[in-house]
């Protein structure tokens, strides 16, 4: 008989080789849809991508901002037929405060004061991010990390009310014997931001704020122990704790838009001209300082106006 000479493997030895490779390798998994791993949409979810929150802003609002706004300061406001309904705008006020109800109180008489109500954007220094609780608030009720990026973004790309205090830490730490003695506005970034998205700059003058929340001293010794900003001492803090830094005394508030000024009638590129973007600045800051003595002039009383 001849020899078989086919090299096929016997059916038995086939199936114990593979028995044995399977042995080793994983079984094949089934690949799921990328959208069965999205979450599920919540309705009543409504985040920005800056981290707006409306739900914790509309809270807020309810309760803190209502009350302080109609009952507390009892805001007045003038000039809104020169806060824009549509289109991006600069907001450029002054400062003051040891912790500023400022910027609440001028977002607030925008929402309530104007035709068609609009969400404002308050540009925060950076220094927030060193306060935990600070810096999860502060995203949430429409503050925006002061950087030229985003500012430019706001204004140009998304059309929104951007409030600046080009003050900055030099207001908010003014004593009480400085009060409504503008500081230096910077190196007029803010004027280059606006020129750059071609929108207009509309100055705001406050009035009520400097006595709603005055400092009388810094405490140096105790700011570099607990390494804040600063360390003020203010007829409620420290010695009623962090929550005196809230304790705002009743002074009455005047809020007044002033004439926005133009940035789109001055050539293509002026931000480059260091001396235009200067002479621009000291107008807002003149503006602004000149509006506040009218005020101060017209005033009969710190807590009734």
């Amino acid at each position: 008989m001849p020899e078989r000479t086919t090299t096929e493997a016997p059916a038995a030895d086939v199936e114990r080789v593979t028995e044995a490779t399977e042995a080793f390798v994983p079984a094949r998994r089934e690949v799921p849809d990328p959208r069965d791993l999205l979450p599920g949409l919540e309705p009543e979810r409504r985040v920005t991508d800056w981290g707006r929150s409306e739900r914790v802003e509309g809270f807020l609002d309810r309760t803190v901002i209502e009350f302080l706004y109609r009952y507390w300061f009892r805001v007045d406001v003038e000039g809104t037929e020169h806060v824009p309904l549509d289109g991006g705008a600069l907001l450029v006020s002054n400062h003051a405060g040891a912790l500023p109800p400022d910027a609440p109180m001028i977002a607030k008489a925008i929402r309530e004061e104007l035709p068609r109500p609009r969400p404002v954007h308050l540009t925060v220094e950076h220094f927030f991010k060193g306060y935990p609780g600070f810096a999860m608030l502060v995203p949430k009720v429409g503050g925006v990390p002061a950087h030229p990026a985003n500012v430019h973004r706001l204004l140009h790309d998304e059309r929104q009310l951007v409030l600046v205090f080009p003050e900055g830490g030099k207001g908010s730490s003014k004593l009480y014997k400085e009060r409504y003695r503008l500081r230096r506005f910077g190196r007029g970034g803010f004027v280059e931001a606006a020129m750059r998205a071609r929108s207009p700059i509309v100055p705001v003058a406050v009035v009520g704020a400097e006595e709603a929340a005055p400092i009388f001293a810094h405490l140096r010794v105790l700011q570099r122990l607990t390494g804040f900003l600063y360390f003020p001492l203010t007829p409620t803090f420290p010695h009623f704790g962090v929550a005196g830094m809230l304790g705002f005394l009743p002074a009455k508030f005047t809020i007044r838009f002033l004439e926005p000024i133009p940035t789109d009638g001055w050539g293509e590129r002026p931000w480059r001209d260091r001396g235009l973007v200067q002479d621009v600045a000291g107008e807002v800051r003149a503006r602004i300082q000149e509006s506040l003595f009218d005020m101060l002039g017209r005033r009969q009383s710190v807590w009734l106006g």
